[in-house]
C-alpha cells in the first residue's frame, strides 16, 4: 500500500473529479469519501459538464445533509434523485439495463447507478467527439473514453441499472 493520493490528483485537466480514492481525508456520511462518494461526485461531474460548477465541496454537503440519518453509508438512490431533480429539471430517468444503454447512447451526458464488482456505484459519463468519456469507474479507469456498447458489457452484468441523463 503506497502513500495515499493528493486531492488535486483527483482532478481531471478540464476539472471533473475522477478519482474518488484521492478524497480520504474528506468525510461524506461520517465516512472517509473514498469509501462512498461515488454519488456526490458523480453529481458535481454533471454539474460540472452542464453548467461549470467549480465548488465540489457544496455539492458533497449538500446531498450529505440530505440524509436524513447520519450514518455510514452511501449515496441512497432517492436523494440522488431528489438533488438532481432540484438542480437539473429537464433531467429525465430510466430503469433496467437495456433501456439505460439505449437512452445513454442518445444522450449528452448522464449518471448511471448500477452495481461494480456487487457494490452500488455512480458513475458520470458525457459525450465526446471520440467517444463516451467515463470517471470514476474503477482502478484503471479514472477517465476513460470508449463506446457505450463496451461500458455496458464490462459494467452493467446485474442488478438494478438506473440512468440519470440528459439529451
Amino acid at each position: 500500500m503506497g502513500a495515499p493520493k493528493a486531492l488535486s490528483e483527483g482532478f481531471s485537466p478540464d476539472g471533473y473529479i475522477m478519482d474518488q480514492d484521492c478524497f480520504s481525508s474528506v468525510r461524506y456520511r461520517t465516512m472517509p469519501a473514498s469509501i462512498n462518494g461515488c454519488g456526490w461526485i458523480a453529481a458535481f461531474d454533471l454539474l460540472h459538464f452542464l453548467s461549470g460548477e467549480e465548488d465540489w465541496d457544496k455539492v458533497r454537503k449538500a446531498l450529505d445533509a440530505m440524509h436524513r440519518i447520519r450514518m455510514p453509508g452511501p449515496t441512497m438512490l432517492p436523494v440522488m434523485r431528489s438533488y438532481l431533480l432540484a438542480k437539473i429539471p429537464e433531467l429525465q430517468e430510466v430503469r433496467g439495463r437495456e433501456a439505460a444503454l439505449a437512452e445513454a447512447g442518445q444522450s449528452r451526458a448522464g449518471i448511471f447507478r448500477y452495481r461494480e464488482e456487487k457494490t452500488p456505484h455512480f458513475v458520470f459519463y458525457c459525450r465526446t467527439e471520440a467517444g463516451f468519456r467515463f470517471f470514476n469507474v474503477a482502478d484503471g479507469l479514472e477517465d476513460a473514453v470508449m463506446p457505450m456498447e463496451k461500458f455496458g458489457e464490462e459494467h452493467l452484468k446485474g442488478g438494478l441499472v438506473v440512468l440519470f441523463f440528459v439529451v
